[in-house]
């Protein structure tokens, strides 16, 4: 029976397992999504289409399971991009379809004509166009495949004439999903080995490619009586249940953090493709393994470098370690971070019971949270609120745009979750900023029924931007946000919103919030002057603070100094519990 290529297409990506693909219908996609309708694919109708394609992300990331993206010609697939962007960066597989017009009418500058594979050549593993439709299951299973052992978005582009045409399909094309184990050569895990002998002060750093790992790293810090800091990707996959932890580093990560990264001779790296090179220890050895070759060493110089998967490298490193005896390094990392942990706890106080400090909002939300509950948290100040003060289990996972860094990310990609874990409590941690953007969508959570919780982490401002000028002494200028009450805006599109403007009020109305049957939005009016302290503090920061303050008062805003130096001195105080 002969069948067209839009149906071959969406055939093709039933049996690649995708069961969702988002988006915004149109013209071109028409063909593409009357397809849908007759198979297992359940199409999930977005406002936006950037929208779809951060769902679509977090649901590939989450599950492990390809998911979908689509849009009609021009401007609908152009508005996929930034999404696409965020799986690229993040190493997320992704199938995005991206429809065109019909092929008579390409170069002859038409409407909405685009040059898809210019526009994503930059963000995808795979882009190509289907110029006959029988080559439309040939290219759908290569970009099936591609998006599967490349990790990262494949682009099918597909011309409305092409998706329309009937052809006999007979050349049986199928995905395959192969399953790699990369190990380094012994001789490679014996000079590890020998290396880490003959440190005397030894880490580890843990990134995203620990997945799995979790009890492998506390066998290996146990033998090497090692403390273990990790990336903000990998904080829900190393920090529990885990003895040897001493927290992030980075920039948004804390003291102990830092300092153990800065104290250690000798450090090995897993999975880990932190991009800052100043976190970095100065003098230390670093053995660096890392599935990708091409990472090893591309950030900080090395000593040595293997490449592997972290789970079977550790399997065949581990019993080549001797035991080590002195754990003096250890347990002074270790009352680091106790002290570390005391002063995260100290800001965590709901004060005086007025302003709302952004950390007891997420202690609390931290407290009455799903054991089991999803979190995603927009770029900013949200991350830092997340990662910081939001505890982790083994069960609680954490979505975040830390590698493409897109303010807006949190809210869609909360819907993408909640299509693939209808069970499970799915949180997104908006700023006012980020949750504006893309507020649109708002509708589709209503549309779908999908019962999400939003927390807006609303202080009138685009506040990560505002302490970014603040430390390099400029003036904050064009981030003020005059913002509507979010509980009446959530109220008005079918959601259930409250909202909180005292410290004192917040507690009942978080446990009423997250206990709602349906999607509810938690609008937080929260210190616009709380400072997001680094993990350590030089004279850079003092200095760039100290000319913000001089400029601050020229220019007559001395209420702006005020609330710096009140929230400067309980900083400082809380600064005092590391020492």
């Amino acid at each position: 029976m002969k069948k067209n290529a839009a149906q071959v297409l969406v055939e093709v990506l039933e049996s690649a397992g995708v069961k969702h693909i988002y988006g915004v219908v149109g013209d071109t996609l028409n063909y593409v999504t009357d397809a849908l309708s007759k198979s297992s694919i359940e199409w999930i109708h977005t406002r936006h289409e950037e929208v779809g394609a951060f769902a679509a992300t977090a649901e590939s990331y989450m599950t492990g399971n390809l998911a979908g993206c689509a849009g009609s010609c021009g401007p609908g697939t152009l508005h996929l991009i930034n999404g696409v962007y965020e799986a690229h960066r993040a190493r997320i597989p992704l199938i995005v379809i991206a429809s065109q017009i019909d092929t008579m009418t390409l170069g002859m500058d038409m409407p909405q004509e685009v040059d898809y594979q210019k526009v994503f050549s930059d963000c995808s593993v795979f882009c190509e166009q289907v110029y006959n439709a029988e080559q439309a299951r040939h290219v759908a299973v290569l970009a099936c495949q591609a998006a599967i052992s490349k990790q990262g978005p494949a682009v099918i582009i597909l011309p409305v004439d092409i998706s329309k045409t009937e052809v006999e399909d007979a050349i049986q094309y199928s995905v395959h999903f192969p399953k790699s184990i990369c190990v380094p050569a012994k001789v490679d895990l014996e000079k590890a080995a020998e290396i880490l002998a003959s440190g005397k002060k030894v880490g580890i750093y843990a990134g995203i490619g620990c997945q799995g790992a979790h009890d492998l790293l506390l066998d290996l810090a146990k033998k090497l009586k090692a403390p273990i800091a990790h990336t903000s990707r990998a904080t829900d996959i190393v920090a529990y249940d885990n003895p040897y932890n001493v927290g992030m580093t980075g920039l948004l990560g804390i003291h102990s953090g830092f300092h153990m990264m800065s104290e250690c001779d000798t450090l090995l790296l897993l999975g880990a493709d932190f991009a800052w090179g100043q976190f970095y220890p100065k003098h230390a050895k670093i053995i660096q393994i890392d599935r990708d070759a091409a990472r090893l060493g591309r950030r900080h110089p090395i000593t040595l470098g293997l490449q592997g998967d972290v789970v079977p490298t550790l399997e065949g490193l581990i019993p080549l370690l001797a035991q080590r005896a002195d754990d003096e390094f250890l347990n002074h990392c270790l009352e680091v971070a106790k002290k570390t942990q005391e002063t995260l706890k100290a800001e965590e106080e709901m004060g005086d019971g007025k302003i709302i400090h952004p950390q007891y909002m997420a202690r609390l939300l931290s407290d009455y949270a799903a054991k089991d509950a999803l979190f995603t948290a927009d770029t900013g100040t949200s991350w830092v609120w997340a990662l910081r003060h939001i505890k982790v289990n083994g069960q609680r996972k954490f979505l975040m745009s830390l590698r493409h860094g897109t303010m807006a990310n949190s809210m869609p990609m909360a819907l993408g979750l909640k299509k693939a874990y209808p069970d499970r409590q799915v949180i997104a941690l908006c700023g006012d900023g980020g949750l504006a953007m893309l507020m649109g969508d708002l509708l589709t959570i209503n549309q779908e029924n999908l019962p999400i919780k939003i927390v807006v982490v609303n202080n009138g401002a685009l506040d990560f931007v505002e302490l970014e000028m603040k430390a390099d002494g400029l003036l904050n200028n064009y981030t003020d946000l005059k913002n509507p009450s979010f509980a009446k805006i959530a109220e008005a599109v079918g959601i259930k919103g409250i909202e909180v403007k005292n410290a004192i009020d917040l507690d009942k109305s978080m446990q009423e919030f997250l206990a709602y049957p349906g999607p509810a939005l938690l609008d937080v009016h929260t210190n616009r002057s709380e400072l997001v302290m680094p993990p350590t503090i030089n004279l850079e920061n003092v200095v760039g603070m100290a000319a913000y303050s001089a400029k601050a008062i020229l220019n007559g805003r001395i209420s702006d100094v005020e609330n710096l130096l009140e929230n400067t001195m309980q900083s400082a105080k809380h600064e005092i519990l590391k020492t």
